[in-house]
């Protein structure tokens, strides 16, 4: 007797629809699969049977076809296991096969017939109306995961047979998930405790503001490591929708803790140098999210940024423009998004007190060759870069309380939602996401200002990217003010954080 069961297969973050097609036949007792299959799909051929087995579910000796289809559509992952058994079950009548219309199932069996959670269960249950799909069996462990996306009913077992009676007689299995409170994870760190640096603190209100990259320069223990880390508090609460669309990413690689659900925070990452090419963009021989898509919608914070391998930072260069990242594999082309605000931080020298002469112990060549690790191209992507200087003593005696992240934060919402309403029919959030056509017509500039700017870029001999970047600082620092148009002061102050870049890299 045939039977089918709908299942699904993720591909990067998204999920295509697979149709698990079982046959059992008289003839001589067998099991074969079928489906352009990995060693994983092919291993579920002895769980299943097993599980079935010690499930109490004793099938009569037949030969037994399973086919995952589309056939020319690589499988990979245990996720197949519940759902070949569920197939194989509907073959021998087991269940009712009305209850498998638009029925998506995804779950991994053990020998025992337990069911254990599975990556990937968000991104199949967002594209479930894609599919015309309204109902989802997954795993206890996976059922508030994928009970974030409204609309879709979430059926959660804890074992095989549950799923089984659950489909012959509509039993609803036993509740596993343990109920657990949204609670709002209390911020561990605040500008507050920041001394000083009232430049650098400032750049990076405007930096949250715009969503804009950000580069701070100076000597060890100023201060450079502290600030990255409170950037991520006065940005905005994740939207729903960006809740979804980062859950995706974490979903697939299974870092969405059991009973979990939707990430609430925007995330803060921050590798190490060391990190390979393909552990900071992504890849493999079935393609991961890397570093960079783990930081989406969040911060991605590069320290030591010249200790970085050359190659793994120039990767850097494509996401940052585009807000993705493209990996291309035999006969299949992986998406991961990746737009994330790019905080960096460095020495001016190898031992680190350049320009300061009494302190520095490095020779003109060494300062120019360890500048000369961050390319030109990596540069013109910085929209600020700023100096970090030595704190003053009197600035770390000094009780008095300063801008808190809480104050700052508001700050930040209120320029947000200004950019929010100006390119709302844009399809776009904040002003570093502006192209040329949005740069045309809300950072236009004429008499004084256009005069400024063109004397800047003559002098500074700067890249078109430099110029538009300036322009889009400039407009963020316009709205920080609620000011309708970008005034002079807004391009000076944006200028201000373009001439660290020429300070330190003019000689090149």
């Amino acid at each position: 007797m045939f039977s089918k069961v709908l299942s699904a297969a993720v591909y990067g973050v998204q999920s295509r629809l697979v149709q698990v097609e079982a046959d059992t036949m008289e003839g001589l007792p067998s099991f074969s699969m079928v489906g352009y299959l990995s060693t994983q799909v092919r291993e579920a051929q002895d769980r299943v049977r097993t599980a079935l087995k010690n499930s109490g579910i004793y099938l009569q000796p037949k030969k037994i076809t399973v086919n995952l289809s589309p056939a020319d559509l690589h499988k990979s992952g245990t996720g197949f296991d519940l759902p070949i058994a569920v197939a194989i079950a509907a073959s021998y009548g087991m269940v009712k096969r009305e209850r498998l219309e638009n029925t998506i199932i995804v779950g991994e069996l053990s020998l025992n017939g337990k069911l254990n959670a599975v990556s990937g269960i968000l991104p199949i249950a967002a594209d479930a109306r894609k599919f015309h799909c309204s109902r989802m069996i997954v795993p206890c462990q996976n059922q508030r995961e994928a009970k974030a996306i409204q609309g879709l009913e979430v059926i959660g077992a804890g074992t095989l047979k549950e799923v089984l009676e659950y489909l012959q007689s509509g039993k609803t299995p036993e509740n596993h998930t343990e109920e657990k409170e949204e609670i709002q994870t209390e911020r561990q760190v605040d500008f507050l405790e920041v001394k000083g640096q009232e430049t650098a603190k400032r750049a990076a209100l405007i930096a949250a503001a715009g969503f804009h990259n950000l580069l701070m320069i100076g000597p060890p223990g100023s201060g450079k490591s502290m600030i990255a880390r409170r950037i991520g508090t006065i940005l905005p609460e994740l939207t729903l929708e960006e809740s979804i669309e980062l859950s995706r990413v974490y979903s697939v690689l299974g870092m969405i803790p059991a009973n979990g659900s939707l990430l609430r925070q925007r995330p803060y990452r921050a590798p190490h140098h060391t990190i390979t090419a393909r552990a900071l963009c992504g890849g493999g021989h079935v393609p991961k999210p890397g570093e960079i898509s783990l930081a989406h919608k969040g911060v991605l914070f590069l320290d030591e940024l010249p200790e970085f391998h050359r190659e793994t930072l120039e990767i850097l260069r494509q996401p940052l423009e585009s807000g993705e990242v493209q990996i291309a594999r035999a006969g299949y082309q992986y998406t991961f998004p990746s737009q994330f605000m790019l905080i960096g931080a460095m020495n001016p020298c190898p031992c680190g007190y350049y320009p300061d002469l009494a302190r520095c112990q490095c020779t003109c060549t060494e300062v120019k060759k360890y500048l000369g690790k961050i390319s030109q191209p990596l540069l013109d992507r910085m929209d600020m870069t700023i100096e970090v200087s030595r704190v003053p003593f009197l600035d770390l005696d000094n009780e008095s309380s300063g801008t808190s992240s809480e104050q700052m934060r508001r700050k930040v919402e209120s320029a947000r939602e200004i950019q929010k309403k100006r390119m709302l029919d844009r399809g776009k959030l904040f002003n570093s996401q502006m192209e040329t056509k949005e740069l045309e017509h809300f950072c236009r500039l004429d008499g004084k200002r256009a005069e400024f700017m063109k004397k800047a870029f003559d002098e500074m001999k700067l890249s078109a990217r430099g110029y538009a970047r300036i322009l889009k600082v400039a407009r963020t620092i316009a709205d920080l003010e609620g000011a309708e148009e970008i005034e002079l002061k807004h391009l000076q102050e944006a200028l201000c954080y373009r001439s660290t870049v020429h300070m330190y890299w003019k000689g090149r």
